[in-house]
């Protein structure tokens, strides 16, 4: 149980390490900022890591970023609830699509809606409203979304995921 912890822990930190200087790169989609690594790393946690190392390192990942300038708060709820919702569906499921649809509908929309009362009343937006954020939200995890699922696949095809996933439960 020790070693799979430890296993767990550290691959937690690389994943929230690689969301952080992922933060670097992003692309501008119709007026949005489109950062896909977050989503990628989100859809990698469920499916290797399960729901609650996934939330960990979405945390992580996002409290560095504000320490660092590089994020706001809104960081919090869209990758946390996606990293929730991948990893809850996907252990449920055990099939990939689980996944992608839990990083999707837990940040955009899940998260986009929470996203409102912190733009609102933490953040001082008043122009926000309940929906304000979805659309942001959807464009940048469909980036990261579809750059996961032709990683995943590959390595389902290939043998990879699953040689990877009874390695990290040793």
């Amino acid at each position: 149980m020790k070693s799979l912890n430890t296993k767990k822990l550290a691959l937690t930190g690389i994943f929230a390490a690689i969301a952080v200087a992922g933060s670097l790169f992003s692309v501008p989609v119709f007026g949005s900022k489109c950062a896909p690594v977050q989503h990628l790393v989100n859809i990698l946690c469920a499916v290797f890591l399960g729901p609650w190392w996934g939330v960990a390192a979405a945390f992580l990942a996002s409290l560095i970023r504000n320490m660092a300038g590089l994020g706001t708060l809104l960081a919090f709820p869209g990758s946390m609830c996606g990293a929730l919702l991948a990893g809850i569906l996907y252990q449920a499921v055990k099939k990939l699509p689980a996944a992608y649809v839990g990083e999707v509908v837990g940040t955009a929309v899940i998260g986009g809606m929470l996203s409102y009362p912190i733009a609102a009343f933490i953040l001082g937006n008043k122009s926000a409203a309940l929906f304000t954020f979805v659309v942001p939200f959807l464009i940048s995890t469909a980036g990261g979304t579809i750059i996961a699922m032709v990683i995943t696949l590959f390595m389902k095809k290939t043998s990879l995921l699953e040689r990877l996933q009874a390695e990290l439960e040793k």
